[in-house]
């Protein structure tokens, strides 16, 4: 998982790329390629 400021440029490297809000923290998910999961930290 990619730790980043901001999730803005971490969105648009996959077109299945969503953000959510879980538990205080925003985090980009991708169900069909996990590699682009992220957190911002």
């Amino acid at each position: 998982m990619k730790i980043a400021n901001s999730l803005k440029t971490l969105k648009a490297r996959h077109k299945d790329c969503k953000i959510v809000r879980r538990h205080g923290r925003v985090y980009v998910i991708n169900k069909k390629a996990p590699r682009y999961k992220a957190r911002q930290g």
